[in-house]
């Protein structure tokens, strides 16, 4: 994460900005740009937001958004999934997605980037639930480990191997409502995609 800015500027005015890409945040009056997303980054983005949208949408249970813009208190953040419940979808008079999501997402799941510092990104999922998220997700392809995060409750480290999935592996908590059981070896299973 790099900072884009040496000024403090207001979230209405961050927010009057053109996008840039990759997306940049801000957070406690600094433009922080995220980094360009990587091969190990976009497969886990793209599978995690197609197998829970394949549970939860036809359903109108949730749906899984990548890389959504979700300004609220005093942020403006980009979570790599943002996944919300469909009752807190803000939907438009017309049935539509908007544009703007001025809410936190009920389960946000970020992806850990060589460039990014761990404790930047899990500051954010922290911020989230302090704001009304249920669950967040810490995903570190480099160690196989996810950090799930509750509010008020400890957070939990799930560890795996990426070697057949073993009956007794635990299943990662995921929103209530979605019917979805992942390992963290199933997760990073997704990586390997040849052979």
């Amino acid at each position: 994460m790099t900072t884009a800015t040496s000024k403090s500027i207001t979230l209405e005015e961050f927010l009057k900005r053109p996008e840039t890409k990759p997306a940049s945040e801000y957070i406690d009056g600094e433009i922080i740009q995220k980094p360009m997303p990587k091969g190990r980054h976009s497969r886990l983005q793209g599978k995690l937001c197609a197998v829970i949208n394949q549970v939860a949408e036809e359903q109108k249970i949730a749906y899984a958004f990548p890389e959504l813009r979700c300004s609220f208190g005093s942020r403006s953040i980009v979570p790599d999934v943002a996944v919300f419940q469909w009752k807190h979808i803000p939907f438009t008079a017309d049935g539509e997605v908007p544009d703007d999501f001025q809410q936190a997402p009920d389960w946000t799941i970020e992806i850990l980037s060589p460039e990014q510092r761990a404790n930047k990104v899990i500051g954010n999922i922290l911020y989230c639930l302090r704001h009304g998220c249920r669950l967040g997700w810490f995903i570190d392809p480099d160690d196989f480990s996810i950090l799930v995060l509750f509010p008020g409750q400890e957070p939990e480290l799930f560890q795996g191997s990426v070697s057949e999935a073993l009956p007794e592996a635990v299943c990662l908590p995921v929103l209530e409502g979605i019917e979805l059981e992942l390992t963290v070896d199933r997760v990073f299973g997704w990586l390997k995609m040849e052979g």
